[in-house]
């Protein structure tokens, strides 16, 4: 599933895009599991800037509705000069300078084109986003003792509380923290929260450098490549452990989720 350094790389590359006028409107006809509005009103508006919250995009139409695009397992937005002809295109808006297309292989993404308060709502809903000025020390160690009783990967998993993790950097964020995913938040020191904290800027920086991380068909960016975050990958996924180069990487289930630790680099 695309986490926030994805989404953030397909958000920058659409912006460059920007702003784009919508002429025609193509759906595919199962589009309707996406998209969950009508969308025949933003035929001739103008698209003035991509935002984002944690992994939803926000579209701002110059009009002050948004769209609310939702990239669930395999979706994308595609930039192309050309009308796109890809599998799996389920949506495509076509303009002055080009073409934009929503393509989704598991459909389990979704769309929603919404008027200002009601985006704001459904925004609301979300925590900080983990790149913004709200996210704090103090707001971060008050979000986890909302839930004591929970292993605290499963807390960062929480989209309410903390809005773009995902399963790989919650995994690896624990793993650069030196934390055990499956402890609980009630047994976490102070200096153990606090390492957790730092360690998301070094568990972001790699992968949005490197244009996302990409697992098999899954995750592709708006010009359809593969980014190279992988490679900067410490556990998740990996045989032998890339902080200490020594322990075999373990994998448990957690909250139904695969789960990766070093046994002796985390404790």
């Amino acid at each position: 599933m695309p986490e926030l350094p994805e989404v953030k790389t397909i958000q920058d590359q659409l912006n460059t895009l920007m702003p784009f006028k919508i002429g025609s409107i193509e759906r595919s006809p199962v589009a309707g599991s996406i998209v969950h509005t009508p969308l025949d009103a933003l035929a001739g508006q103008q698209i003035l800037r991509v935002d984002r919250k944690g992994k939803l995009l926000n579209f701002i139409v110059a009009n002050g509705w948004h769209i609310l695009s939702h990239l669930g397992m395999s979706g994308s937005w595609l930039m192309s000069d050309q009308p796109v002809k890809r599998k799996h295109t389920h949506l495509q808006f076509e303009g002055q300078d080009g073409y934009l297309a929503y393509v989704d292989p598991r459909r389990f993404g979704h769309l929603y084109y919404l008027s200002s308060a009601a985006a704001q709502a459904r925004l609301a809903k979300l925590g900080p986003d983990l790149l913004s000025s709200e996210f704090t020390l103090e707001y971060f160690l008050s979000a986890l003792d909302r839930y004591p009783q929970r292993c605290i990967k499963v807390s960062l998993l929480d989209q309410r509380l903390f809005a773009g993790t995902g399963n790989y950097i919650a995994n690896e964020i624990c793993a650069h923290a030196g934390v055990l995913p499956f402890r609980l938040v009630a047994s976490l020191k102070l200096q153990e929260r606090e390492k957790l904290y730092r360690a998301v800027d070094t568990v972001l920086a790699a992968p949005i450098q490197m244009g996302g991380v990409a697992f098999g068909g899954g995750y592709q960016d708006a010009h359809g490549e593969k980014g190279r975050g992988v490679q900067s990958l410490v556990v998740f996924y990996q045989k032998k452990c890339q902080l200490c180069q020594d322990s075999d990487v373990i994998k448990i289930t957690l909250g139904q989720r695969g789960t990766y630790y070093c046994p002796r680099c985390q404790h």
